[in-house]
């Protein structure tokens, strides 16, 4: 049973960006955050991650779960995208977490970072040269990076930013099987509310009214109703 508790938490670096924000994540959510942006949600995400500390309150990780065990794929950044490595290579790393202070990696890890490509359907590429691939080839690619790391639970940051409406589409299904057909817990910072309308269990929501829920409560929410109806989706109810 994985529990993620975060409670009473500031956000920010100087001055608070979310104040006394308070949510529950177990087991099998699909958690959508939305939200303007600055409103604070990446660097949630970095605290959760305790890449960043919150400026009061605390994060509780249960279940067993610890912060280096949580699959995490960043927003990709233009130096990112022509990093000179092999598919194989970046996909590898996503096991250094599980190295501590060893310099190799085992049989095991490697066997996992197969096993990570494979369910991408991204072995085929395994020796080509990262910065070829297509934008949604690269982010199949670090997804199976974080899968690597993910014992029980992956936060995405935007994973489909930059991506055409196909590959966008294809990685949706990739995290839809992902939650729903492997169990794993989803955090995912997201600008597409449909998306969020169709897979989400949970919505957080960071703005100037903080939300909390079901995706069918968002949806009956102030704060849910005016996100929905500034991006046109007010006519749009939960789906599967």
């Amino acid at each position: 049973m994985i529990q993620m508790n975060c409670q009473g938490l500031s956000l920010g670096y100087d001055v608070p960006l979310v104040r006394d924000l308070r949510f529950t994540v177990s087991a099998g959510d699909y958690l959508y955050i939305l939200g303007e942006n600055g409103a604070g949600k990446s660097t949630l995400m970095k605290t959760i991650l305790g890449l960043l500390p919150p400026l009061d309150g605390r994060v509780t990780l249960g279940g067993g779960v610890r912060a280096n065990e949580i699959g995490y794929l960043p927003q990709q950044t233009q130096t990112q995208r022509d990093f000179p490595a092999t598919v194989w290579e970046v996909v590898l790393s996503g096991c250094q977490s599980r190295c501590g202070l060893r310099p190799f990696y085992t049989r095991a890890e490697k066997d996992l970072a197969r096993q990570s490509l494979r369910r991408m359907d991204m072995e085929r590429l395994s020796r080509r040269c990262y910065r070829e691939l297509s934008g949604g080839q690269q982010q199949r690619v670090l997804l199976a990076r974080a899968l690597c790391a993910a014992r029980k639970m992956l936060l995405l940051d935007e994973p489909v930013a930059g991506l055409d409406p196909a590959a966008s589409r294809e990685m949706y299904q990739v995290i839809d099987r992902l939650n729903q057909q492997d169990g794993m817990t989803i955090l995912m910072i997201s600008h597409d509310a449909q998306a969020a309308l169709r897979c989400a269990s949970h919505i957080l929501y960071l703005g100037r009214q903080v939300f909390f829920g079901t995706r069918e409560a968002f949806v009956q929410s102030a704060p849910g109703r005016r996100y929905l109806s500034e991006r046109g989706g007010e006519d749009h109810g939960p789906a599967d």
